[in-house]
């Protein structure tokens, strides 16, 4: 069984989240265009990779979609569950006032 691959569009761009051991990365992207339209990233936060870490990734991402024109996203975990950090960051984007 295929997992449906989730697209992006300029009107509803992808929300995609990477999760690493030590760092937690997001960013927006446009797959019609190909363009990456907003990226945040806890490498420079003191926090790491931890929860607190993820919600201010959210929060930033969530300030970065706002300024670039963004409310509307299609959250994107890749091969993540929904659960830990990945959920701290989209309840923290979801507050921040992205609508997925």
């Amino acid at each position: 069984m295929k997992k449906k691959k989730i697209f992006g569009t300029k009107e509803r761009p992808r929300l995609s989240v990477f999760r690493g051991l030590k760092n937690i990365h997001a960013q927006i992207i446009d797959d019609a265009a190909g363009k990456t339209l907003a990226a945040v990233t806890s490498l420079k936060m003191k926090k790491g990779g931890n929860i607190a870490a993820a919600k201010q990734v959210g929060q930033q991402m969530a300030e970065k979609a706002k300024a670039v024109g963004i409310t509307q996203v299609v959250f994107d975990r890749g091969a993540a569950r929904y659960h830990g950090r990945v959920k701290a960051l989209a309840d923290a984007a979801r507050e921040g006032g992205l609508i997925f």
